[in-house]
């Protein structure tokens, strides 16, 4: 559940709708990022990720002092022309903030193979630039949604010999998602002080157990991107606190990666699957992916249907080596369906079908006797995610 955020000392924000969208919706981003703040970032793995992808990674390392969101084009697929365009809006907003133009980080999410109206920018940015707050990074929340229901946000504060560290993000995300980084935008700040590679670190560690262990549709976007922003506003050193500060990141970006799963496109159920006993951690998650992403499976979820043949197939077809049948056991939650790799003498299906009508569900699998243990969170399909994405251009 989305939570009223703490605001960072040193990061000013605003949103504005620049008619990037048809809705009236606000669509156009900005984040003003205080001098000496440092700044990692994670992207999508995507082959063919979008023009500001491209020029967001290249302006990372010259301390970016900006971020320039849009929402309602995802500016993908776009050529040339797509990276002409992301420059040119790099080089608006910098022009208004009187910085550098490879201090500007961009990023948008929307249709994908759309050039931008860079006329949208040209007039939108010096509207947004008046309205930069130290309170208005909810109205951010809300300006980079683009298929969601709800705005994603997270904040978390921890105190060191009485000083506090407050982190807080937002998040847009709810279908084409299955991240090695989803159509999912992420942005975290902070007022502690670290450098760009002890960010980068803390960083990486923590989307690998949130925003890249979840999936709705197995889609890995053009578009994704997370950052993370030390402003140093604290005083607060992370050398001081390593420990406590990636405990926190971690419940941070977690919460705003469950969040878009329970705002995945037509979503009636929240899902984790956990596989447990592999040889190694690849191996669970091969078993728990291949899982999450079969359409059988997840219409069963959300028809409350406790097929559990959809699960044990879908098993069985993970790709990896030494599966032995009689070594799987499988439950719903706390009811055991396979035992052995065999039905379970004391289930029933009455028992079955109670599990699989709870809105939250954890499908439990133990593949084997190895250590090894990897959770994702998924959804089920519903008929509203056919006909949201069959809609999506329309």
């Amino acid at each position: 559940m989305a939570q009223s955020l703490l605001n960072i000392e040193g990061v000013l924000s605003a949103s504005i709708d620049a008619g990037i969208k048809n809705n009236d919706a606000s669509d156009l981003s900005i984040i003003h990022l205080i001098e000496d703040t440092t700044t990692a970032a994670v992207f999508t793995q995507n082959v063919f990720c979008a023009a500001p992808v491209v020029v967001a990674k290249n302006h990372l390392n010259h301390q970016p002092k900006a971020l320039l969101i849009n929402s309602g084009n995802a500016n993908a697929g776009t050529g040339t022309q797509g990276m002409e365009n992301t420059l040119h809006t790099c080089a608006c907003l910098a022009g208004e903030l009187n910085i550098k133009t490879e201090q500007v980080l961009p990023f948008s999410t929307g249709v994908i193979g759309q050039q931008l109206d860079v006329s949208k920018f040209d007039k939108g940015i010096p509207k947004a630039i008046v309205k930069l707050s130290n309170d208005a990074m909810s109205d951010v929340a809300k300006g980079i949604l683009t298929t969601d229901l709800v705005e994603k946000t997270a904040t978390k504060q921890f105190k060191v010999d009485g000083k506090a560290i407050t982190i807080s993000g937002i998040a847009k995300g709810s279908g084409m998602i299955r991240p090695n980084m989803a159509t999912m935008l992420s942005f975290v700040f902070t007022d502690i002080k670290a450098t760009q590679s002890e960010l980068q670190a803390a960083l990486t560690i923590a989307t690998n157990q949130s925003f890249n262990r979840i999936t709705v549709d197995g889609d890995t976007s053009t578009n994704d991107a997370c950052t993370l922003s030390a402003t140093g506003m604290s005083g607060v050193n992370i050398h001081d606190c390593v420990d406590e500060f990636q405990q926190a990141l971690n419940e941070v970006t977690r919460s705003l990666a469950h969040q878009i799963i329970k705002d995945g496109e037509g979503a009636t159920k929240f899902v984790e699957v956990c596989v447990k006993g592999g040889n190694t951690d690849d191996d669970c998650l091969e078993v728990a992916y291949t899982v999450a992403h079969s359409p059988l499976v997840k219409t069963a979820l959300f028809a409350s249907d406790a097929n559990w043949g959809r699960i044990l197939a879908a098993v069985g077809r993970a790709n990896i080596s030494g599966l032995n049948i009689e070594d799987i056991n499988i439950s719903l939650n706390d009811v055991s369906i396979i035992q052995a790799g065999e039905p379970d003498q004391s289930y029933t299906e009455a028992a079955g079908s109670a599990e699989m009508a709870k809105n939250t569900i954890v499908i439990t699998i133990e593949i084997g006797k190895g250590s090894a243990s990897e959770s994702v969170w998924t959804t089920d399909f519903s008929y509203d995610y056919v006909k949201i994405n069959a809609e999506y251009r329309t």
